[in-house]
């Protein structure tokens, strides 16, 4: 399941290789270029679904108008699809690869985006627009550069005070099999000739299946594109992080964790991990002891997804918490691409809760017909404190359930009203 938090991915130098990455990215642009927003436009005729990707990066603050987004390593499309999604807001999209700004300008004179800027530009020299904003957008871009602290922090120089910035990078354990193909790829000094990503495309189907790619080419369609294959094992240069490394990075950089994009794959509260006789030490642990531990029981991880923030933000970034009074001026929305399942669920339960965004399937939810009852009450809406008050449920239970909500990646809060 896609989302607009998906990855997308290009290239950003910051030093004497940009010619290198330029060429690759001139020669291989990737994701593969779109001719049409058509399918996404119809998703965000729904505006739950642009209110819920709001209040993920801004759970205390009301959606707003005239908002400033960068998009730094837009590529082929990225940067036209949240033009095209965020009307009121003013977009700019920053590359170094003509061409994939190029496919850029064409969705934009297609869809009529005028509320999108383009440039040709590094990361690095982002400070050159002379302008600062609401929302960056850097994701599959900042593990491509010799040194990601240099563009973390060109990044923070123009991000708002209060401002969100979205990231994505690689993951090192759910990677292995991508970089063993990669040295493979490098022992036969293979090139991005048609033929030889053919060949390489071939080679793949014929790896054992316990190897440490199996996984990935089981579920990833995208490794059939010959874009996405240069991307993947022959880009000239990449790094991947674990869950400790990101929180250091961002430290360095004087920028604070906000949330994952999707947290149940990092809680010990969800799924599998839940259910081992080392769920109560997980729950010992501090925060990112424990989003560092699970992501060593998963070990399939590739990209980390994240919420961060400034440092010297004036208010908490991700304020939500489930103790004392403060639930009750929640609202709780729901997540447009979850689904809930009520056939075939286990003895005892009516409905099965799933976000497509997850790429575990132990992260499902079961719920009992009083929880289901509470789940239905969602409108968007009505606080948490209004739906205990007109459901008669016992408030310790309600809460728990609605935490429980939260943490499957079911619902967003709206905090605002507090």
């Amino acid at each position: 399941m896609e989302t607009e938090l998906s990855a997308e991915h290009s290239a950003e130098p910051g030093t004497d290789d940009s010619a290198v990455l330029r060429d690759f990215y001139e020669r291989m642009p990737y994701p593969a270029p779109l001719t049409s927003l058509d399918e996404h436009r119809e998703l965000y005729r729904n505006p739950e679904r642009r209110r819920a990707l709001f209040h993920l990066l801004f759970p205390t603050e009301h959606p707003r108008s005239g908002l400033e987004i960068l998009v730094a390593g837009c590529g082929t499309s990225q940067a036209a699809r949240y033009a095209l999604r965020e009307p009121d807001a003013r977009v700019t999209g920053i590359d170094i690869s003509e061409t994939s700004l190029a496919h850029t300008r064409k969705l934009q004179e297609k869809y009529k985006l005028d509320n999108l800027t383009l440039h040709r530009l590094s990361i690095l020299d982002v400070p050159s627009l002379g302008k600062t904003f609401d929302h960056i957008v850097c994701t599959g871009v900042l593990h491509h550069l010799l040194d990601p602290d240099a563009g973390l922090l060109a990044l923070r120089s123009v991000l708002k005070r209060d401002g969100a910035m979205q990231i994505m990078v690689y993951g090192s354990y759910g990677r292995t099999g991508i970089y063993m193909i990669r040295e493979y790829c490098q022992l036969l000094r293979m090139a991005t000739s048609s033929e030889e990503l053919l060949d390489l495309r071939a080679t793949l189907q014929a790896l054992p299946k316990n190897h440490p790619m199996a996984h990935l080419l089981d579920k990833n369609k995208d490794f059939e594109h010959p874009g996405a294959l240069a991307d993947a094992f022959l880009h000239p240069q990449d790094r991947a992080y674990t869950v400790p490394q990101i929180r250091s990075w961002l430290d360095r950089c004087r920028m604070s964790f906000g949330r994952w994009i999707e947290q149940a794959p990092y809680l010990p509260q969800c799924g599998a991990v839940a259910r081992t006789p080392h769920a109560a030490l997980l729950n010992e642990l501090p925060e990112t002891a424990q989003h560092a531990a699970v992501e060593l029981f998963r070990g399939t991880i590739t990209q980390h997804k994240f919420v961060a923030y400034r440092s010297d933000r004036t208010q908490e970034g991700q304020p939500i918490q489930f103790s004392g009074e403060q639930w009750r001026a929640y609202v709780p929305i729901r997540l447009p691409w979850t689904v809930s399942v009520c056939d075939g669920v286990p003895p005892g339960f009516v409905a099965v809760l799933l976000n497509q965004a997850h790429k575990h399937p132990d992260l499902v939810l079961k719920v009992n017909a009083a929880q289901f009852r509470l789940f239905n009450e969602i409108d968007g809406r009505r606080t948490l404190g209004e739906i205990a008050q007109n459901s008669g449920t016992d408030e310790t239970r309600l809460v728990e359930f609605f935490h429980r909500l939260w943490q499957y990646d079911q619902i967003v809060f709206d905090a605002s009203h507090g």
